[in-house]
């Protein structure tokens, strides 16, 4: 898997955090450290919250929503992380936005659709100025795809694929 990461120095490992070396155009490496997630406990959430920590991101900027409450029950219960609420997804963009400039990196987390194509101005803008900000959208359950059914947050269409399509 090929990464690029602009300019963020990833090859200062810390202490018994899982160390990932990458640089512009290299290959991700991961090798685990005694501190690892089991398997028995793994999460998407939980694994999220180390991959954001191992690159350095402290605080997370988010707003609450149907489609990403449970991720953020694991982005909280993580020590290292502060997850910091927001009025709206496009001041949670603009934070995360700001935080990369004066940290190397942000994150936000919003919910799926609505939250998602509020975002997108500040993603845009983070996206020009070559800013790395990773943008995490909640989305339906999997067992919604396929089904037709039209779900809150959604602009009344069955196809889920609209905000990616936006991104």
């Amino acid at each position: 898997m090929d990464t690029m990461l602009s300019s963020l120095d990833l090859n200062k490992p810390t202490s018994n955090d899982i160390v990932s070396c990458l640089t512009p155009n290299s290959t991700a490496t991961i090798q685990p450290s005694s501190t690892a997630i089991s398997s028995a406990n793994a999460t998407l959430g939980r694994h999220l919250a180390w991959r954001l920590i191992e690159i350095g991101i402290t605080d997370i900027f988010s707003v609450p929503g149907d489609f990403n409450l449970t991720l953020l029950d694991h982005l909280i219960a993580e020590p290292k992380l502060n997850v910091i609420g927001c009025c709206n997804e496009l001041n949670a963009g603009y934070a995360a936005d700001g935080y990369a400039r004066s940290r190397g990196v942000g994150a936000c987390v919003v919910t799926f659709t609505v939250g998602g194509l509020s975002v997108l101005n500040a993603i845009a803008g983070a996206y020009s100025e070559n800013l790395p900000l990773i943008c995490i959208v909640g989305g339906p359950n999997s067992n919604d795809y396929g089904t037709n059914k039209i779900l809150h947050h959604t602009i009344g269409i069955s196809d889920f694929s609209q905000e990616l399509r936006c991104f």
